[in-house]
């Protein structure tokens, strides 16, 4: 499918080597959105689907995306969306991407690349974006400590094993403080895990607010009302 269409927004994915996916979706749709966020960063833009979704959320916010692939698509996206004045993307590894007018971020967001210690595919489009290769977990920390601003969020969606991973990285520099564990249907394990990070001398003494989402019911294409009521924004079919 080379457009993949939401309610406000369409995206076309025909060059870029990841396709829309639930965890952009789940991303864009479950991170917080603070009525006072003005710059959101998302790292790894791809298509520019998560970054779409947030001006979408924040009509105050100017929204960026990075990503050391090509960015065209994702700028073409913008270009046909009703937020394109708000929306810029630049072509960069995160580790060396200095904001021209030296912006910190309310909000930054990653659907980031996860495996390690994985074989890598022969498409090399595939391991960039998926293999963590190009962005390590403690480089992608570093990026984040870095570019956000007093009181901002990171948001960032990651395998259960990996997030575990992340979490032990950011020890002492990042605290999450919101955590949410996807499962599929009610009888699989969680998946995926969703987390929110602040800076953790403003996190102090803040517990990590723990839940879970369930996407499907167990039925073929039949998905639970939480699930449709957190992305009912964005999918057609809801």
């Amino acid at each position: 499918m080379s457009t993949f269409r939401f309610k406000q927004f369409a995206v076309r994915q025909e060059h870029c080597p990841m396709k829309v996916g639930t965890d952009g979706v789940l991303l864009g749709a479950w991170a917080q959105v603070a009525p006072t966020d003005r710059c959101i960063l998302d790292i790894g833009t791809g298509t520019g689907l998560i970054a779409l979704m947030m001006a979408q959320r924040a009509p105050e916010a100017l929204v960026t995306g990075v990503d050391i692939g090509s960015v065209e698509e994702a700028r073409a996206n913008a270009e046909a969306s009703p937020w394109a004045s708000r929306l810029c993307f630049y072509c960069a590894p995160v580790q060396e991407f200095r904001p021209e007018a030296g912006e910190r971020y309310d909000l930054i967001l990653s659907n980031p690349p996860f495996f390690v210690d994985s074989l890598t595919c022969p498409d090399e489009g595939r391991t960039r974006v998926r293999h963590a290769v190009t962005l390590p977990f403690d480089e992608l920390r570093d990026a984040v400590v870095r570019l956000l601003a007093p009181g901002g969020r990171f948001a960032l969606i990651l395998p259960v094993e990996e997030s575990l991973r992340f979490e032990t990285l950011c020890r002492g520099v990042l605290s999450p403080v919101r955590r949410t564990g996807v499962r599929t249907t009610p009888r699989r394990p969680v998946r995926r895990v969703l987390t929110e990070y602040l800076r953790a001398e403003e996190a102090q003494g803040r517990p990590c607010a723990d839940d879970s989402l369930v996407i499907g019911t167990g039925e073929h294409e039949c998905y639970t009302e939480e699930y449709r009521a957190l992305t009912r924004d964005f999918y057609l079919k809801f």
